[in-house]
């Protein structure tokens, strides 16, 4: 006989109710050999802020789009956000850097990969190591000047 699925939880611990909560749940599990369940347990990961959201956009996308020249031609933030997700988004789920059940890609009907990952999907330390890489091609390849972005 199989179980059925078991949908994934997350109980953030802050007080005692919620690991009196965690007790609860932990002696009702199902048991079963030949698909055992995992617990971990984890610092809770913060996803990237807005404010690094508006960094990317209005600095890094911004200036990129603004001064960035490939082959006589510019491109726009929309394009080069494209870009720099297929150059630098993780390919697959990192602890500190993507949330939990992270992906980047999937596989279409017909059998193409599509990219799927977002920066939406990214820690705040994930986000700051996906600003650097960008800031870092936008130096080092298009020559950009970065101006300060003001919060």
């Amino acid at each position: 006989m199989t179980r059925d699925k078991f949908l994934t939880r997350t109980i953030l611990l802050r007080t005692s109710e919620q690991v009196k909560l965690c007790h609860r749940v932990l002696d009702n599990l199902p048991l079963d050999s030949d698909h055992p369940l995992q617990v971990r347990f984890s610092e809770q990961q913060k996803i990237r802020t807005p404010d690094q959201n508006s960094l990317m956009w209005s600095g890094a996308l911004s200036d990129i789009s603004e001064q960035g020249w490939v082959e006589g031609k510019r491109y726009s933030a929309e394009v080069w956000h494209y870009q720099f997700k297929l150059w630098f988004l993780p390919e697959e789920f990192e602890d500190n850097l993507t949330k939990e059940g992270y992906r980047k890609w999937d596989i279409s009907p017909n059998g193409d990969r599509v990219l799927i990952g977002s920066t939406t999907q990214l820690t705040t330390r994930g986000m700051s190591d996906y600003l650097e890489q960008i800031y870092a091609y936008g130096t080092q390849e298009l020559g950009v000047k970065f101006r300060e972005v003001k919060k």
